[in-house]
């Protein structure tokens, strides 16, 4: 849980990793929805008592206030039981309707509710399959729910139904003051949490989260560069050695003979996000120079073409099964 059992959930974590003797990272490090915001402090105690004692616990962080899932996570699990086509079935039927939109306007501790979570007035619908539906991309449930004159619980499951799918949404929960807090704790490393997609072809077809483009340069940019929260070389050893070493990564994170040559060139005084919840397909500016492997892959700000990339796998991978 990221929400109203944030706490227990860290307990078990923690205990997880004490009785078995293993690390562990919170993936990611949030507390979603504000009722739940004071309980970062409980949770940043609780971590930084247990590295006291010798556990290794480490975290991840995407520098955003606001996450990226679907639909479902507006509505109770029941609903969703044995997969798409059951949780879309049942939607359709009155009676549970009226249960599903009770269930999503109450509070509880028995599921995280991101409906109540973030509300529908910062619940952004990004992502369609339908064509007749990719005009409400972009816009907030609570507008959607306004344009068709129904409840924004009924709009949500009438979506899905619509859509046949999930549809991705970006639910606004964080508080700017805990991503500051988050940022300048030391055992805390930097991540995207999306896959990589380029602003032309199939991708254009969705709108992602902007972290897609610009949660590295926000970080530079916004909270090294102009916020001061950190030094410019912890963010660099939090965005590269801390995560390879956390993954157990070989030869990976470090600019040292006989590791392979991953090497990024950017401007710190221009380094800059641009891609927004309205506009994400929209690259930073401020990267100069990467090289991948040995082959440099940005020259001048453009890419070269080149695609030298591999996929990298750690101590886990035991083979295709």
């Amino acid at each position: 849980s990221e929400s109203n059992h944030l706490l227990e959930a860290l307990d078990e974590l923690l205990t997880i990793a004490r009785e078995a003797n293993i690390p562990a990272e919170i993936y990611h490090l949030k507390a979603s929805g504000k009722p739940n915001w004071h309980r970062l402090d409980k949770v940043i105690e609780k971590v930084e008592q247990a590295q006291s004692l010798g556990l290794k616990i480490t975290a991840d962080m995407y520098t955003y206030p606001a996450g990226a899932t679907g639909l479902d996570a507006a509505m109770p699990p029941w609903v969703q039981e044995g997969g798409h086509k059951e949780w879309v079935r049942r939607l359709k039927d009155p009676e549970i309707r009226k249960r599903v939109a009770e269930e999503m306007r109450t509070p509880t501790d028995e599921w995280s509710n991101n409906f109540l979570n973030a509300g529908p007035d910062k619940m952004l619908l990004v992502g369609f399959k339908s064509d007749s539906l990719k005009h409400l991309t972009g816009k907030y449930l609570s507008e959607v729910a306004a344009m068709r004159g129904t409840s924004p619980a009924e709009t949500a499951m009438d979506l899905v139904i619509e859509d046949d799918s999930r549809v991705g949404t970006i639910y606004f929960t964080q508080s700017e003051e805990n991503i500051k807090k988050k940022v300048a704790l030391p055992w805390v490393s930097f991540c995207s949490d999306e896959a990589s997609v380029a602003p032309e072809g199939v991708f254009l077809k969705r709108n992602p989260h902007p972290r897609a483009y610009g949660t590295f340069a926000r970080l530079l940019g916004k909270y090294v560069r102009d916020e001061g929260i950190i030094s410019l070389e912890e963010a660099i050893r939090r965005l590269t050695s801390f995560p390879a070493e956390n993954l157990s990564i070989k030869k990976r994170g470090w600019l040292k003979p006989g590791y392979f040559a991953d090497v990024v060139v950017f401007d710190p005084e221009t380094i800059q996000d641009h891609a927004t919840f309205a506009e994400p397909h929209q690259y930073a500016t401020g990267m100069r120079h990467v090289f991948i492997n040995g082959v440099q892959v940005l020259k001048d700000g453009e890419h070269t073409g080149a695609k030298p990339g591999r996929v990298v796998r750690g101590p886990g991978w035991s083979g295709w099964r």
